[in-house]
């Protein structure tokens, strides 16, 4: 086992070429442009493709385009980029087009403060083109080496779901420097508990089976036959058609080859839950490693409070929400997104909370107050601009 001192950048790229990545387009961005500065100096080694965009839209293109050709590929950018991939996005969604795409999380709105972190595209990344009828796979890791493990883990997840997966992260775990831990041999992988597989082609014809099945090998331009890939509803050849029918099964396949492989997707971290918390607190990035001390000096302090963490964001872990409690979510933002899932999928009967900061991490002792409250019965509220809370 290899260990290094390095950033979370450094560790998206190592995990994406031990995955078998070979291709990389993207536009600089902060906090994702080491991403691309270390991807133009080792992807070339072991025999990589990488080339700069003119924007991000054309990145994403270059992406689709890359996998169709056979290669596992990938892009990385921020909240303002990640917003330019819509259309394309959509296109690698409807198609079933595998790769994975990094987006480390900034201030905002629009381009705000480049190297503050934030989580301002919790929902973009479930809806990250128009018309709907899709879910997405989103992975949030909370250290740079956990960034490691996720982004092996979303090139997995492409080729078994065929599909686009996104590695929602956040600039304190790019940008921030740790003890990462490199795996060298087959025996080290497996113990960290990494998954791989390698690229396969479909022999065609029908690339769009109207079922949830997953496994199937994607479209690869040149070999097989029909290979038909528009971002119109398709016949389950490929074929451009403009019915109701074709359009009920397309949605079905694209909403439930997830939905029915849940268990494949799901990851996440619970504290407490066993027990009998009247408090859970709710985070996943960076601000969970905050609330995990918060939770556990609470509880040594003999305060009710448990704790979860979602890795997988998307879908939605609603199974983690049916004990009777209060919820707080505590997330990076002041508008409150991962906030309204919970009221979603917890008991009606329990109370929602929201806690948010933006650009800088909550304290300890901040989170401290505001389980005091919550335990004490008493409402949370807003500190004049320097955080939300209800």
């Amino acid at each position: 086992m290899r260990r290094v001192l390095e950033t979370g950048n450094f560790a998206v790229t190592e995990a994406a070429i031990m995955a078998g990545c070979r291709a990389f387009f993207a536009y600089p961005i902060t906090p994702a442009t080491e991403i691309a500065e270390s991807m133009s100096k080792f992807l070339p080694r072991v025999g990589g493709v990488y080339l700069q965009a003119e924007d991000e839209t054309a990145a994403m293109h270059m992406v689709i385009g890359a996998s169709l050709g056979g290669y596992k590929a990938m892009t990385a950018t921020s909240g303002p980029g990640y917003i330019l991939y819509a259309d394309p996005y959509g296109w690698a969604i409807g198609c079933e087009i595998p790769l994975v795409v990094l987006n480390a999380q900034r201030v905002g709105p629009v381009s705000g403060i480049t190297g503050a972190p934030g989580q301002g595209e919790f929902y973009m990344s479930r809806y990250p083109t128009q018309g709907g009828n899709f879910e997405t796979i989103v992975l949030a890791p909370n250290s740079a080496q956990e960034a490691f493990q996720l982004t092996v883990e979303a090139f997995y997840l492409s080729e078994r779901f065929r599909t686009p997966v996104t590695v929602l992260a956040d600039q304190l775990v790019t940008d921030g420097w740790e003890d990462i831990s490199v795996p060298e041999t087959e025996e080290e992988k497996a113990a960290m508990g990494l998954r791989f597989m390698e690229r396969k082609v479909h022999p065609g014809p029908n690339f769009y089976p109207p079922t949830d099945e997953i496994d199937l090998p994607p479209v690869v331009v040149g070999r097989g036959r029909n290979v038909l890939c528009s971002d119109w509803t398709p016949t389950e050849e490929g074929f451009d058609i403009e019915t109701v029918e074709a359009q009920h099964k397309h949605a079905y396949r694209l909403v439930y080859k997830i939905r029915n492989h849940k268990d494949l997707i799901t990851r996440h971290e619970t504290l407490f839950l066993d027990e009998d918390p009247e408090v859970i607190v709710v985070a996943y990035g960076t601000p969970s490693r905050v609330v995990k001390t918060a939770v556990k000096k609470a509880r040594a302090q003999g305060q009710k409070v448990g704790m979860i963490r979602p890795i997988s964001l998307w879908p939605f872990p609603d199974e983690l929400f049916k004990r009777k409690a209060a919820y707080l979510s505590v997330e990076l933002n002041y508008d409150g997104q991962m906030v309204r899932e919970i009221e979603r999928a917890a008991p009606r009967d329990s109370a929602v909370h929201f806690y948010g900061k933006c650009g800088e991490l909550p304290t300890v002792a901040e989170l401290q107050r505001v389980f005091d409250r919550l335990l004490n019965g008493q409402p949370l509220a807003r500190d004049g601009w320097e955080m939300e809370a209800w």
